[in-house]
C-alpha cells in the first residue's frame, strides 16, 4: 500500500510560479513511476507528466509542456511538480499517483492516488 499526500497548492496570479510536493509512504517508494494529473470543475481528469522510478525519463503532456517539470527525490520519498507561467485556465486539484511498475507511465493509469491539493489562478 501506498499514501500519497500532496501540499504547495494555493491561490496565485497568472504569471506566477507554484512548485507543487507529494509525500509518499511506504519503501517501495522508490521504485514506483509516478505521475500528475489534474481535474477542473466540470471536467474530466487530465494527465500532466510522469516520472520513471529513477528520475530518468519523464512525460509532459502537450497542454502543459514548456511550463510544467516533474522531478524526484527518492532520498526525500518525494515527487515534484514545478509549474511557471501560470494561467488562470490552470487552475485545478492536482493530484499525484503512483504505479506498480518502475517503468514510465504516460496513459495516466495508475493505482494509486493522493486527495489533491487545490491550485487557483487569478487573472
Amino acid at each position: 500500500q501506498v499514501q500519497l499526500v500532496e501540499s504547495g497548492g494555493g491561490l496565485v496570479q497568472a504569471g506566477d510560479s507554484l512548485r507543487l510536493s507529494c509525500a509518499g509512504s511506504g519503501r517501495t517508494f522508490s521504485s514506483r513511476a509516478m505521475g500528475w494529473a489534474r481535474q477542473a470543475p466540470g471536467k474530466a481528469r487530465e494527465f500532466l507528466a510522469a516520472i520513471n522510478w529513477s528520475g530518468t525519463s519523464t512525460y509532459i503532456a502537450d497542454s502543459v509542456k514548456g511550463r510544467f517539470t516533474v522531478s524526484r527525490d527518492n532520498a526525500k520519498n518525494t515527487l515534484y511538480l514545478n509549474m511557471i507561467s501560470l494561467k488562470p485556465e490552470d487552475t485545478a486539484v492536482y493530484y499525484c499517483a503512483a504505479a506498480m511498475t518502475g517503468a514510465l507511465v504516460t496513459s495516466g493509469t495508475y493505482d494509486y492516488w493522493g486527495q489533491g491539493t487545490q491550485v487557483t489562478v487569478s487573472s
